[in-house]
């Protein structure tokens, strides 16, 4: 197989480059892995071996030692930041002389494709979950948000899927505001990886979480400002707290077109998948394919829509070569 072309990543790395002492203009502080792993403290681990084979995704290496090293810190992190919350809810409810129940702590998981948001996703909402209150935990992906491939063919935008004119906002809107407004049942839309398209008329019932996780590549993603100062929210503004999960380019190209080459002998060879037919391509046609959907389609989107995103985020992971947590960086209170 053919090696990964390796292009310039100098925007990408700018965000972590060392700044000089004399100029601390950054709004976030920035940890190796290993002075992230004394956050942990006492944070007990709840998961087993088993139980994390079961939750990473296709070629992402994470293990046991990678969870100790850092997602018991992010979890007392977001314990820290979910009871901060909730006191604020009372005491603003005590001002308000509101009465109601809480609404949801959301947490927005953003990110190329390929970086490993599903499998950063799974982890927290299982690490989560074991908190000693004992949370109701919930994840949701935008996948289901996407517009149908038949309206993406009608709008000829089937090769703009997954950019944020391909997603139905207003559904997405509609979702996080109802889940804030403390409605007792949300419906969520369903997705099929294996049909490429979402599910026409299946959804899943969403019932009055404690926490939500909400992962897409796009869930930081703003829009215009309008003018007049009319409201026009974006989906980040239903979030508590967010994560962008980094890494360099070249490594997620490798990445994507590894897994596409992995999945042609796998998922794709399912006669009812979408990409069947790259099942009986030639290694070196579906390695063209590959390299061709990432340079014309997935590149394009990081560098436009994603990447951008990243210093909205509350905390950072970037990933090394081998797809394990090398730095992470903490946007400062």
């Amino acid at each position: 197989m053919k090696a990964v072309r390796r292009g310039s990543t100098v925007a990408q790395d700018a965000f972590w480059a060392p700044r000089k002492p004399e100029k601390k203009v950054s709004p976030f502080l920035t940890f190796s892995a290993d002075e992230w792993s004394r956050f942990r403290a006492d944070t007990p681990m709840t998961l087993t071996e088993k139980e994390i084979d079961r939750l990473r995704s296709l070629n992402d290496p994470v293990s046991m030692d990678e969870v100790t090293r850092i997602y018991l810190s992010l979890s007392r992190l977001l314990s820290a930041h979910c009871e901060s919350t909730i006191q604020l809810f009372k005491q603003r409810a005590r001002f308000l002389s509101l009465r109601g129940q809480k609404t949801p702590f959301i947490i927005g998981i953003a990110g190329s494709v390929a970086v490993g948001k599903s499998t950063v996703a799974r982890l927290l909402k299982e690490l989560l979950a074991r908190w000693p209150s004992n949370p109701k935990v919930e994840l949701v992906t935008t996948d289901g948000f996407l517009l149908p491939n038949s309206t993406l063919r009608r709008r000829r935008l089937m090769n703009r899927k997954g950019f944020p004119e391909s997603y139905d906002s207003t559904a997405l809107l509609e979702f996080l505001s109802s889940l804030k407004a403390g409605e007792p049942e949300v419906a969520a839309p369903l997705y099929s990886h294996l049909t490429y398209d979402v599910l026409k008329g299946e959804y899943r019932v969403i019932q009055r979480p404690d926490i939500l996780i909400f992962e897409g590549i796009n869930v930081l993603q703003s829009s215009e400002l309008p003018k007049a100062g009319r409201s026009v929210p974006f989906i980040s503004d239903f979030f508590d707290f967010s994560i962008y999960i980094d890494a360099d380019e070249r490594d997620i190209e490798r990445w994507y077109v590894e897994r596409f080459m992995d999945l042609r002998e796998t998922a794709f060879t399912n006669p009812k998948s979408f990409f069947h037919r790259y099942s009986k391509l030639s290694e070196d046609a579906a390695y063209a394919i590959a390299q061709g959907l990432w340079d014309n389609i997935n590149s394009i989107n990081l560098h436009e829509n994603i990447l951008p995103t990243r210093p909205r985020a509350d905390l950072v992971l970037r990933k090394g070569p081998d797809h394990l947590i090398e730095r992470v960086a903490l946007r400062r209170l």
